[in-house]
């Protein structure tokens, strides 16, 4: 019997639940003033350097060499480049858009999953990818209306989010080091990806930033605990299960991240938005639905 801790369901709706505060914390860090870029640092280099502290504890292994290539592809594709596109591309296409272009991303990783073999997904998975990304479309359709019009590069540099996205969920199955342990994963990985951020905050960043940053402690705090708890078990759920089923934790925590709206924002939503959240909750049903025969989906 699978352990409870290394369920699929249960990581599934863990890494989703804690994505979903990602949103209201953003929220929170933009009225406060912070730097977005010194905000996506934070969340790579605060949850890095606190994974590593307790690897390094529990595993005293050697790193390699090809696990700081793979870490670095893998940061690259998964926090870096879409970061910077969204960061760039946002002011001149709109949230709208870009909650789109991200709604993408269990799609295209679906798609590749299944063009380069790399645990492609069954039925099951694909109709549940379907649902979520309906619900997906309802809730950003009805929070921002119609997507704005986008125009010369930023139309197509957008559609880079959802492929880097997506290579990099099929990239950290297809070449994940042996041997390697999740949280060594996790910890290696958000360190890694750290130095382009600082590079790019360097480079982009706004005068005074950390100053501005240090004046909301318990905010950034609570950012980098929430982190560290959420990358502890979204690198475990890549492991145990794939690229695709990875993928649907974006449609969880847009659910998660409403409720949060409503709770901890006073936010109110039109009914569509509520619709649209439980039709991804459908899809995360039909993705986990009792089969007589397990296969190489998740």
């Amino acid at each position: 019997m699978t352990p409870f801790r290394d369920h699929p369901l249960f990581l599934l709706l863990t890494t989703g639940l804690l994505l979903g505060f990602y949103f209201p914390l953003g929220r929170l860090s933009a009225d406060a003033g912070i730097d977005p870029l010194l905000w996506a640092l934070l969340i790579s280099l605060g949850p890095g350097l606190l994974l590593a502290i307790v690897s390094l504890a529990s595993d005293r292994s050697m790193l390699q060499v090809g696990h700081l290539g793979f870490a670095l592809f893998s940061g690259l594709l998964a926090y870096v480049v879409p970061n910077a596109l969204t960061f760039g591309a946002l002011p001149h296409v709109g949230s709208g858009y870009m909650s789109l272009m991200f709604a993408f991303s269990p799609v295209v990783t679906a798609a590749l999953s299944m063009l380069l073999g790399v645990r492609p997904p069954n039925g099951r998975l694909l109709a549940g990818v379907g649902l979520g990304f309906a619900g997906a479309v309802f809730i950003a359709l009805s929070r921002f209306g119609l997507p704005a019009d986008a125009n010369g590069q930023w139309h197509w540099l957008a559609f880079l989010v959802p492929l880097s996205l997506g290579i990099g969920n099929v990239f950290r199955t297809a070449f994940w080091p042996k041997g390697m342990a999740p949280l060594r994963m996790a910890a290696v990985t958000n360190l890694v990806a750290s130095l382009p951020l600082i590079v790019l905050l360097t480079v982009w960043g706004r005068d005074g930033a950390v100053a501005t940053a240090l004046q909301s402690p318990l905010l950034l705090l609570l950012q980098v605990a929430i982190s560290a708890a959420m990358f502890t078990v979204f690198f475990r759920l890549q492991w145990v299960g794939g690229p695709t089923y990875l993928s649907q934790i974006g449609y969880v925590a847009a659910a998660v991240g409403l409720l949060c709206g409503v709770v901890f924002l006073q936010e109110v939503y039109p009914p569509l938005v509520w619709a649209g959240a439980a039709t991804i909750a459908a899809g995360v049903v039909v993705s986990n639905w009792p089969s007589r025969r397990r296969n190489s989906g998740f």
